[in-house]
């Protein structure tokens, strides 16, 4: 059952994806808007390639549903990404994860038998060195059920941090679907402050929504959500751990388990870390990404790229560059 689903996963990533390229635009022309009409007539090439659909109630409600602005804006290829890898991440989190907890119960049952019964022996026992075999035997049960357990609080970090990815990601589309339309009515070509795109910058997002990059705003919070889940579900199995590992040790048992525990700790301990500075990255890079984007924002302007008559004869090409 776990193999057919995959198998239609990916059909469906793959038919996403096709139908994507099929209803793709292969000429992403936009026009420029400042006012003189004989540079807004020269084309210019632009990441949100404005169509008649141009509606904000009906982009926003479209957002609902994976990938759903992006093709109702027209936008296939993003979309279907989109579309595909939500699918993706729903059968990972959903049904997926469902079906490996599942299994670990089926695997688990039996050896709570076996405690079970060796248990009732235990107490119907009164040789010591009986006793003493039979606790032996229950003893490995009892430490393959914890691995069990183990496992299974490993899968649901793990289960939890993807739903995080998930949901960051369909906050992606829906501010990325925001953007596409704002772009297509408010493009703007004008200069604006590096200074006020790095303060702004401070608060997350701020700064791409400033610049108009409403689509790195989205990809910033689905970066940062993520981290941040993981940070959080990575430290959950840190404390469960080491709260494992208080308590073998109490019962002096044996090192080898105390060092499978450890082990454990030191490996969680490390992925929590490398989220706390993949999260410090993404904030720094989001305001150097304000800045700069700031500084360039009129970088498209035709303005740069004119020809101007230059009274001696003969026309004169200018290109200007202003930091």
């Amino acid at each position: 059952m776990d193999l057919i689903l995959k198998w239609l996963v990916a059909v469906f990533l793959s038919l996403s994806m096709f139908i994507g390229l099929a209803f793709a635009d292969d000429s992403p022309l936009v026009r420029g808007k400042t006012g003189i009409e004989a540079l807004d007539t020269l084309a210019t090439y632009e990441w949100d390639v404005p169509t008649k659909r141009n509606s904000l109630p009906l982009t926003l409600l479209s957002g609902i549903l994976p990938g759903g602005a992006q093709i109702y804006s027209e936008h296939y290829i993003r979309g279907g990404f989109l579309v595909g890898i939500e699918i993706a991440l729903v059968y990972e989190v959903f049904i997926n994860k469902s079906f490996q907890q599942d299994r670990r119960f089926k695997l688990a049952r039996p050896l709570q038998d076996s405690v079970a019964f060796y248990n009732n022996l235990i107490r119907n026992t009164s040789d010591i060195d009986t006793i003493s075999s039979l606790h032996l035997k229950r003893l490995g049960f009892i430490n393959n059920i914890k691995r069990i357990s183990d496992k299974k609080m490993e899968e649901e970090d793990l289960r939890k941090a993807e739903f995080a990815w998930l949901v960051g990601l369909h906050l992606y589309g829906f501010v990325d679907g925001f953007g596409i339309w704002w772009n297509n009515q408010h493009r703007n070509m004008e200069l604006k402050s590096s200074k006020k795109a790095v303060l702004l910058a401070l608060i997350p997002g701020l700064g791409q929504m400033y610049n108009e990059e409403f689509g790195k705003a989205g990809l910033l919070y689905m970066g940062l959500t993520g981290a941040f889940a993981s940070i959080h579900t990575s430290q959950k199995v840190v404390e469960y751990y080491l709260e494992r590992r208080r308590i073998i040790t109490a019962e002096a048992a044996s090192s080898t388990e105390i060092e499978y525990l450890t082990e454990r700790i030191t490996y969680y301990r490390k992925n929590r870390n490398q989220y706390i500075w993949g999260a410090a990255l993404i904030y720094l890079y989001s305001i150097g990404d304000a800045f700069v984007d700031a500084m360039m924002s009129d970088f498209d302007n035709p303005v740069h790229f004119a020809i101007l008559p230059n009274f001696k004869g003969g026309l004169q090409a200018a290109f200007l560059l202003d930091f």
